[in-house]
């Protein structure tokens, strides 16, 4: 993965000083881009560790369409806890859009599900996509999305998804958002019988926390190591069915990791 090194590398030394909404201050570019092959191996960093449960378990809740922290959290996952209420509800996030768009005329649209039909029937399709920026909607989300818009691909018995972020923590989410869609990428694939070909990512507003300056500095001190394998077991042939145990991440070696702050 020394593409996203490099990126890091690049925002460290050139990005622009900008106050930000959490009052932090990020270091930023606009409009980057990053490509990761799936056809061999998996894109988790490995110049510090990433916690795969919470890449797999947040996933897998997104596609479920769920929006309490009560599932993550009997996972033992705690990545949402900062934006619930009391009562563990986020609103109308990620998993909401996903499988229950609501729209002004009363009706509903699971886009993971179109997406799935266009695959299997219309796979030249270039409408195979999935939004989360519901601006009707902005007001009933703990934190409107980051990862706005994904869009499959699908040529020669190969799936590739391009996903655009508007805003990217570039230290602490942007691993993670790269190994959650690439797992997505993998899983689509599986159940729609293709192969996973690769998965793109492009930013809107990329940048670094003024307080992630010095751990960006030590990780880029590392030197990355082989990246690991995921396979899915064969049973699996639904999304909203698939368990954590049905996913393998096998010959993950990574650097310790590294802690940092979280801007909310």
């Amino acid at each position: 993965m020394r593409n996203y090194l490099d990126l890091l590398k690049t925002v460290l030394r050139e990005g622009a000083y900008r106050s930000d909404r959490t009052g932090t201050g990020t270091f930023s570019l606009f409009g980057a881009q990053l490509r990761f092959n799936l056809t061999a191996d998996f894109p988790l960093m490995t110049t510090k560790r990433i916690h795969w449960k919470s890449v797999v378990h947040e996933l897998l809740w997104f596609l479920r369409g769920e929006t309490n922290v009560a599932t993550l959290r009997a996972q033992g996952v705690s990545i949402w806890d900062e934006w619930a209420d009391a009562q563990g509800n986020l609103g109308r996030i990620y998993g909401a859009q996903w499988r229950d768009w609501r729209g002004s005329d009363g009706s509903t649209v699971d886009q993971i599900q179109n997406v799935l039909e266009q695959i299997r029937r219309t796979p030249s399709s270039r409408r195979i996509l999935v939004t989360a920026w519901n601006p009707a909607e902005l007001h009933q989300m703990a934190l409107p999305p980051c990862h706005v818009l994904f869009q499959f691909y699908v040529q020669d018995g190969f799936l590739s998804c391009q996903l655009y972020q508007r805003s990217a923590d570039l230290f602490l989410g942007v691993p993670f958002n790269i190994a959650s869609y690439s797992l997505l990428t993998l899983l689509v694939a599986h159940v729609c019988n293709l192969r996973p070909k690769e998965f793109v990512h492009t930013f809107g507003d990329v940048h670094l926390y003024a307080n992630h300056l010095e751990q960006a500095r030590i990780q880029l001190a590392r030197s990355p190591k082989p990246l690991p394998r995921v396979e899915i077991q064969p049973k699996v042939r639904s999304l909203t069915e698939v368990r954590y145990e049905d996913i393998s991440l096998i010959d993950y070696h990574p650097e310790p990791p590294i802690r940092a702050p979280v801007a909310v």
